[in-house]
């Protein structure tokens, strides 16, 4: 087999909804998803929840959709594509308009596909609905049913059995009873994320003619962010670790069989570690880089990326505590808050309309996180149940690697439980198919035709502008504050680069995997993102600036450059070069 046209989860783009980009999707799925986390999780899961989730906001009626594939989200060449089309009839039929919508997408919305507007697309109807739910955002004091989705997220992990004493068909039959939760779930992802673009758009209203950086100060500190749980809780690991000598004597021999010797060590402070990283992977197991794709690695799968933030950590001083950031950043943020009371004095609308923007940012940032947090916790569940047979149909000698078991399709999981080793060619044949997509370069934008998959540049064919001293580079402003430091670029959360104390990531984007290195980071700059994106909601929760959005960082910036981060303005400026 050779790539073809289309792979083989690809869809076609219909009439209706034309129109997808690869903007604020790059971060979800970075790479191209496995043909099993894409037909599972994302066909029969996330993709008919966000048809739910904008359906229940009043954005559209469920029969505005393909019955069977709701346009809701693009695979392309693998490559998971957000609905241009989608977003943008949000904005027409909200009233921000589609304009609205392509300024928050993009840089330059000059460089994507004109909006086309058709007879369907404005609706009153539709308004008004939308308007109630505006107002529910901007009164509500919790999101009840992302709390109860909790709930049974945590439930479905307690209820895990040992997977090693289930047949195969057990295995498959607890991973499809486990799959409709992501429907309802990921519904409320999309009110999450909604939701959590309400109060800041609120904010940037009022503070425009005044001081338009102020909203970056005013989102920073607001605590209960599930993803910043993670950076506390390795941070606490790395304390236990960095005041215990046996400890970093066990961490100086090695990382490879760090779990063997802690689980074989004596003494209270080996307990004390082994309870607390016992706790952290039941608790945050679940995360990981591309953690949308099944096939991925997470902290439970891989428990040395627990090892290595910790390894890296423990050299830090108590200064880099993320409590600290978080405390300045939420005293800045009450500062703020009173100078423009004073500011609005006798304005009661307006001082109104201040603290409703706040509340609903702080409600729905946490609810943004939370529903998100919930999708990857009952994924990761499903994640398990594969990894088992995986484990098994590799010491079976059914597949050489346990990545051939997620090229499969959901629609072929029974007949290869039945008889893995008549699938055994194919799958080694689409994985070396599907290894050949990560060198391609999707295109950043759709409009109606997919152009063929095998007429897609290879990566690295594009050439950049290098920087030069004095560049002032623009992004997003995304978390407050200036810092100036080292550049240091990292593709991936494994690669070798070190990150001293102070330095400033530069990064293509960042999920959950990367925040242990946010504590070392003095700053952080992120090729692609928006206000909502990880990277940002992580940076103000932790007291540190970060720039999202800035084009090609990571091919322009070299590592070595002393660069100055603006959170503030959305800028990083070329200091000196190596």
């Amino acid at each position: 087999m050779t790539i073809g046209a289309r792979w083989i989860t690809d869809r076609e783009p219909t009439e209706r909804f034309p129109d997808y980009t690869r903007a604020n999707a790059a971060e979800v799925l970075a790479d191209p998803c496995s043909p099993l986390g894409w037909t599972f999780c994302w066909e029969k899961g996330v993709a008919l929840g966000c048809r739910d989730g904008f359906v229940g906001m009043g954005v559209f009626d469920a029969d505005e959709y393909a019955a069977s594939k709701p346009e809701t989200f693009g695979c392309f060449g693998g490559y998971l594509y957000n609905s241009l089309t989608q977003a943008r009839l949000f904005g027409v039929r909200s009233g921000a308009g589609w304009q609205a919508i392509d300024n928050a997408y993009f840089d330059d919305p000059s460089a994507v596909p004109a909006y086309q507007e058709r007879d369907w697309h404005l609706s009153a109807r539709h308004a008004e609905q939308l308007g109630k739910t505006m107002g529910m955002i901007l009164s509500a004091d919790d999101v009840p049913a992302i709390d109860e989705h909790k709930r049974v997220a945590a439930a479905v992990r307690d209820s895990r059995p040992d997977l090693s004493t289930q047949t195969l068909r057990q295995l498959v039959g607890r991973a499809r009873t486990i799959q409709p939760h992501m429907v309802p779930m990921f519904a409320d992802e999309a009110l999450g994320s909604l939701g959590a673009s309400v109060g800041p758009g609120v904010l940037a209203a009022l503070t425009a003619e005044i001081d338009p950086t102020m909203v970056t100060k005013l989102l920073a500190g607001v605590g209960d962010i599930d993803s910043a749980g993670i950076a506390n809780a390795i941070w606490a690991i790395s304390r236990v670790v960095r005041s215990s000598p046996a400890l970093g004597a066990l961490l100086d021999a090695g990382l490879d069989d760090i779990d063997e010797r802690l689980a074989a060590a004596d003494g209270p402070d080996a307990e004390r570690l082994r309870t607390l990283a016992a706790e952290f992977l039941y608790e945050h197991g679940c995360r990981g880089p591309n953690e949308w794709d099944l096939c991925s690695a997470s902290y439970e799968t891989k428990p040395s990326l627990l090892w290595t933030a910790v390894d890296r950590l423990r050299h830090a001083d108590d200064t880099n505590d993320p409590s600290a950031g978080a405390a300045r950043n939420a005293a800045e943020r009450d500062r703020l808050v009173a100078q423009l009371e004073q500011l609005l004095a006798g304005n009661d609308e307006a001082i109104g309309m201040l603290h409703a923007g706040l509340h609903s940012a702080a409600v729905f940032m946490g609810a943004r996180e939370r529903s998100k947090t919930n999708c990857i916790r009952i994924l990761h569940e499903i994640r398990m149940c594969f990894e088992e047979i995986a484990r098994r149909m590799v010491a079976a000698g059914h597949v050489s690697d346990r990545m051939h078991v997620y090229m499969l399709l959901d629609d072929e999981l029974d007949a290869f439980v039945a008889d893995p080793a008549s699938f055994t060619a194919l799958l080694a044949e689409r994985y070396a198919d599907y290894r050949t997509l990560f060198d391609l370069e999707p295109p950043y934008s759709v409009v109606g035709t997919v152009p063929p998959v095998n007429e897609w540049p290879r990566r690295g064919v594009t050439t950049v502008t290098p920087v030069a001293v004095g560049d002032v580079l623009k992004g997003v402003a995304g978390s407050p504050g200036v810092a100036t430091g080292t550049a240091r670029v990292l593709l991936s959360v494994d690669d070798d680069a070190e990150l001293e104390p102070g330095d400033i990531l530069i990064a293509p984007a960042t999920d959950p995997s990367w925040t242990p290195l946010f504590l070392a980071a003095g700053a952080v700059v992120v090729n692609v993102g928006a206000l909502g994106t990880h990277a940002v909601i992580v940076s103000r929760e932790l007291g540190i600036p970060c720039v999202p959005s800035v084009s090609d960082a990571t091919l322009r910036i070299p590592s070595g450059a002393t660069i100055t981060v603006n959170g503030h303005e959305g800028t990083v400026t070329i200091d000196a070069l190596p």
